[in-house]
């Protein structure tokens, strides 16, 4: 169990210690073929420091690593600029790398960049799904003390964010399963929640969502309460991650056993919850024909 940007100097340092192995170089070769100390190389192979976008650039060339997707996904993991491959959705983000809390920034460059995202929510819209007043409404309710131009510029990236479903040659695919309190729980007036139910009902149409609710009647079906989100990664998945959000911090689970329990809770959690298009039903029912 790690903070992000520990998660994401492991996971990057993993990824290049087996492009150099493909390689056929050993750690002394590539530093050498740089100019290099070994020592740096170890230390960007174990976690240990972070690389620049730049030596992650160096490393991938003498490694001979050309695929567009895989150098993207390998910058993001160090922080880098928005010099996207085709198909990429990472750049937008980078507007507000100043403006952000770190690990913040971390969780949008492994969302911007993963295939797949599973996730369960048991008080809240995901935020890949939130209207903008219910992104405002929820955001103050978690930072009553916020200053107006920070929370503008929280929600302006919230919306922002979901730019994952709609944009690129390979959007996100979104896997949710919401707890039917989530539906219930009023955010906002009764205007903010129809609004945020329609908006739920038209994202469930889109072919890469897939939206179930959990109704009070399948009980607990497995004993977990909280919310937390898989990322599942193209080519890598070595870099699959669960994430535990909590109000000031995210929590990483990167173990092969993590991933498999959370995974497997989560296939449960489907399982018992109901199909997609009775699960779109229960929204417009609710929403009063949202």
């Amino acid at each position: 169990m790690r903070y992000g940007p520990a998660v994401r100097r492991r996971k990057l340092g993993a990824e290049l210690r087996r492009q150099r192995d493909l390689a056929g170089l050993t750690s002394g070769e590539a530093a050498r073929r740089l100019d290099w100390h070994q020592s740096k190389v170890s230390r960007i192979e174990t976690g240990r420091s972070g690389a620049k976008p730049g030596d992650v650039a160096r490393l991938l060339e003498v490694y001979g690593v050309t695929d567009p997707q895989l150098r993207a996904l390998l910058e993001a993991l160090c922080g880098g600029g928005p010099s996207d491959p085709e198909g990429s959705r990472r750049g937008w983000w980078y507007a507000y790398r100043d403006l952000l809390p770190p690990a913040y920034r971390d969780f949008i460059s492994l969302e911007a960049e993963a295939s797949e995202a599973y996730t369960l929510e048991t008080t809240v819209v995901p935020g890949l799904l939130q209207t903008a007043d219910y992104a405002r409404t929820v955001t103050r309710a978690a930072l009553p003390d916020l200053p107006e131009d920070q929370l503008n510029t929280l929600v302006e990236v919230r919306i922002a964010r979901q730019s994952v479903l709609r944009e690129g040659r390979r959007p996100l695919r979104l896997h949710a399963v919401l707890d039917e309190a989530v539906l219930r729980r009023g955010v906002g007036d009764a205007e903010v929640m129809r609004a945020q139910l329609r908006q739920l009902a038209e994202l469930a149409a889109l072919p890469q969502v897939r939206l179930q609710v959990l109704p009070f009647s399948a009980g607990m079906p497995i004993g977990i309460t909280g919310p937390f989100i898989i990322f599942s990664f193209p080519h890598i998945t070595d870099l699959d991650v669960v994430v535990l959000d909590h109000l000031t911090s995210s929590l990483y689970l990167e173990r092969k056993e993590d991933l498999r329990a959370y995974s497997s809770a989560f296939d449960v959690l489907r399982t018992n919850a109901l199909t997609p298009e009775d699960s779109l039903s229960f929204i417009r029912e609710i929403g009063g024909g949202a």
